[in-house]
């Protein structure tokens, strides 16, 4: 789940499937009762009708609660940040980082510092279709060094300048939960 709507549409399905929900945030789901196989095969086949996945994994959870903090962070706040993503997702998850980095290497086939890039990179796009902060404000927000940072991550990551994908737009956009597969 990677936004406020995604949690509206999971707990409605699993309120629908009778389960008392007692805290639901992005990436993990808590109901008040014993969740038999049934209905827990019958929760997994509505979320995937939604476009969810219900993950049962604690080492899959761990990489989803990974990716929650990273989205949240480039996404879903307006604070800039000056403390690294390690620390960060280290003391989110109270683990050490480096079992993290792995754990999220092996099963994403991709380090967590290339899905960084590739959401911060994803959230350049969307400020850049919105045209409301010129490259060196979208370079501060979102914690590059330099404007030119910024320009050479992105064209490697898109193949495009910011400027030429301005000019085209929204069409070149992906999903956030569509980012990194």
């Amino acid at each position: 789940m990677v936004c406020n709507r995604c949690i509206k549409v999971v707990r409605e399905d699993a309120e629908q499937l009778g389960l008392e929900v007692e805290s639901l945030k992005l990436g993990e789901m808590v109901v008040k009762q014993e969740i038999s196989d049934e209905k827990k095969q019958q929760l997994k086949e509505v979320l995937q009708q939604d476009g969810f996945e219900l993950l049962d994994d604690r080492k899959a959870a761990l990489v989803e609660k990974i990716k929650n903090v990273v989205i949240r962070e480039i996404h879903h706040s307006d604070e800039r940040r000056h403390e690294n993503f390690s620390d960060l997702i280290a003391e989110e998850l109270h683990m050490d980082y480096n079992y993290l980095s792995n754990l999220f290497s092996s099963l994403e086939g991709i380090t967590i510092e290339k899905y960084i890039i590739m959401q911060r990179i994803e959230k350049v796009k969307e400020l850049l279709v919105y045209d409301e902060l010129n490259l060196s404000e979208i370079a501060w927000k979102l914690g590059y060094s330099s404007v030119h940072h910024l320009s050479s991550q992105f064209k490697k990551i898109t193949g495009l300048t910011p400027s030429h994908f301005k000019k085209i737009g929204e069409d070149k956009r992906k999903p956030l939960d569509g980012i990194g597969q």
